[in-house]
């Protein structure tokens, strides 16, 4: 998907972004670049993650993975998956494989971006009594979240990103707020990110609009104190910096949170908004942009059958430049 002279478009995107990050908001609006990308109809995305210069869409119908490229909005079928799997989360790294959270099926997938090989199936917990949703890579594991158990399950990574054997999954107990917090038949624990300079995993609760750390290593928690900020409905996340930015689905808005060092708290400085939002669920940044993807899911909520002429979209946003 990405043209020979990527260094070249990647330059362009990045300096069009700053340039228009400095303008108002209508001129900031028209781009060289297309505003939104269209992926299959019937695709029942969730999940997104950007992949150099194109992002990848997760499909809750069967698991696949569509590619489509940020420059020209031009896509493709990434990843045909097997019979029988979903994609909920997912996330790309720097290797060429895409990590996918399985859902109720309590599986974990890595996949070959370029070739579309499955490489690895791994069993986090019993199906149906689970919903693994979202995920976040760091050098040493992958880190995925539960929607309805307080666990995180690990994958650790070995030398030069190996990937584990299924018998190496770990399972941590939460304990501390973030697992207090869990509501029976509710989606609790959702999007997931690593904060580098704490060394501690950032988590919102969808259901109860709470930001948590959690101790990578021992699963103890604490609550991030917002003030009289809330994130209900808060789904998947995305962290530059101190600034954490929250999907809130049915919101059909993204909320921009300035986070102390400490993450001890923060503050919701900013709301992102756009009329294409059809209930964004994920997102990944590239540049000064947001791309949210539209699962839709007032209209089509899973596992509600899909409707094969239902169109889905990724959302090209620019990123909040106010509450620094």
């Amino acid at each position: 998907m990405l043209a020979t002279n990527a260094r070249s478009a990647l330059l362009t995107f990045v300096t069009a972004g700053a340039l228009l990050a400095q303008v108002d908001g209508a001129t900031a609006q028209r781009s060289l670049f297309p505003e939104t990308l269209p992926l299959p109809d019937g695709f029942q995305p969730e999940g997104v993650t950007a992949y150099g210069f194109d992002l990848l869409a997760g499909s809750l119908l069967d698991g696949d993975i569509y590619r489509v490229s940020a420059l020209t909005g031009r896509g493709e079928l990434a990843v045909d998956a097997p019979e029988g799997r979903i994609a909920v989360g997912i996330k790309a790294d720097r290797r060429g494989r895409v990590f996918v959270a399985g859902g109720a099926l309590g599986a974990a997938y890595v996949y070959d971006v370029e070739t579309g090989e499955p490489l690895a199936a791994y069993a986090l917990a019993e199906p149906g009594t689970t919903f693994v949703n979202d995920l976040v890579l760091t050098r040493d594991a992958a880190y995925f979240t539960d929607s309805v158990r307080p666990v995180i399950y690990v994958l650790p990574l070995g030398r030069g990103g190996a990937l584990p054997d299924a018998g190496e999954v770990e399972v941590i107990e939460l304990s501390g707020p973030a697992a207090d917090d869990y509501a029976l038949e509710q989606f609790n624990l959702n999007g997931i990110e690593y904060a580098p300079w704490s060394r501690r995993l950032i988590a919102v609760n969808s259901y109860q609009g709470t930001l948590y750390s959690i101790d990578p290593q021992t699963g103890e928690s604490a609550r991030i104190d917002l003030g009289e900020g809330e994130l209900t409905n808060g789904d998947g996340i995305v962290l530059r910096g101190l600034r954490l930015y929250v999907v809130q689905n049915f919101q059909n808005q993204i909320a921009v949170v300035r986070l102390r060092p400490g993450l001890a708290s923060g503050e919701v400085v900013d709301t992102i908004t756009d009329p294409r939002f059809r209930v964004p669920t994920t997102a990944d940044a590239i540049g000064p942009y947001l791309f949210a993807v539209n699962a839709r899911f007032d209209v089509a909520p899973p596992p509600a059958p899909a409707d094969p002429s239902l169109s889905y979209e990724i959302v090209r946003v620019l990123a909040a430049t106010t509450g620094r």
